[in-house]
């Protein structure tokens, strides 16, 4: 049995989902008896956690209060958070990219409206980075929002070519580029996986029904979703290799002790060339053909443009 600060730590982390649980269900999440939780839920209230009762099925959820639930943050403070994890959660500081809509779900569940209009206010006359490609922050917290509790999502979807369809999914997991968001998501209509650009996407609400998480391929959360996806042999280790290309961009596999292949995506050829070309490794092209002919090209190109003599 958990002791009962880190009890109440798991209590809040299930309610912080936005779903209603029973007493049941919360038992035998946290190994009590409903009894326990319902101590528990009552403590939580009192440190000023707006836990409300939903009558019928003797359950629980989280709701949002007039005032932030105790966090040690004043109004300003909260804000800034908000404003800095939409910030992170769009590539500016690499890494942190999932992890921050995460968080960011979870702040604005509980976030009272006059501080939600401010968060939106301020994101509306934010500076998008140049180069990215712009997602509205209420399709990507649905989206992180589906993926996080296996909800099925439909939504309307605007191809390479204009084109529009309406696509039912089991969504996976979010990836972010740097300059793009993509879901990763088994689509029902094909029996296949698929990646979605974020920025193509309109959700229709609701989601549902909840879904078992199917096992993913690796290759699609980095490749998947581009015009061009491309494999390349690379002469270095691929402990080394993996130290310079971040996985959700391209996905590293050992080929023996000092070759490594790399499978990676873009939407362009010049850009697949040069990522892997400034690695400054020895390389061979092994797909597409169209990657080799660019190139081959492109090194035309370049050596007619070094003066002779």
């Amino acid at each position: 049995m958990l002791e009962t600060s880190a009890r109440l730590l798991k209590l809040l982390s299930l309610l912080q989902s936005p779903r209603d649980w029973s007493g049941a269900a919360l038992a035998a999440e946290l190994g009590v008896g409903p009894r326990t939780v319902r101590r528990d839920v009552e403590k939580l209230r009192n440190l000023g956690y707006p836990v409300d009762a939903v009558p019928g099925v003797a359950g629980y959820r989280l709701g949002a209060g007039a005032a932030l639930p105790p966090l040690l943050l004043d109004d300003e403070e909260a804000v800034a958070v908000a404003v800095g994890l939409r910030a992170a959660a769009g590539g500016t500081v690499a890494g942190i990219e999932e992890s921050s809509v995460r968080a960011l779900t979870k702040l604005e569940q509980v976030l009272p409206s006059r501080l939600r209009h401010r968060v939106r206010l301020l994101q509306a006359v934010a500076v998008t980075p140049s180069g990215a490609a712009p997602v509205r922050p209420d399709v990507l917290l649905a989206v992180a929002e589906a993926c996080r509790d296996h909800q099925r999502m439909r939504f309307d979807y605007r191809n390479h070519d204009g084109t529009e369809a309406r696509r039912t999914t089991e969504p996976h997991r979010l990836v972010n580029t740097g300059r793009r968001w993509y879901l990763t998501a088994w689509d029902l209509d094909r029996s296949d996986w698929r990646t979605f650009r974020l920025d193509r996407l309109q959700p229709v609400i609701p989601t549902g029904p909840r879904f078992t998480p199917r096992e993913v391929p690796e290759t699609k959360t980095a490749s998947g979703g581009y015009r061009y996806q491309a494999r390349f042999r690379v002469h270095a280790p691929a402990e080394v290799v993996a130290d310079q290309l971040a996985p959700s961009v391209a996905i590293v596999t050992p080929i023996d002790a000092t070759t490594t292949a790399v499978e990676a995506g873009s939407n362009s050829l010049d850009e697949l060339a040069l990522y892997v070309g400034l690695l400054g490794h020895p390389f061979e092209i092994e797909s597409p053909a169209e990657l080799i002919t660019h190139v081959r090209d492109l090194a035309q190109r370049l050596t007619l443009a070094v003066p002779r003599g």
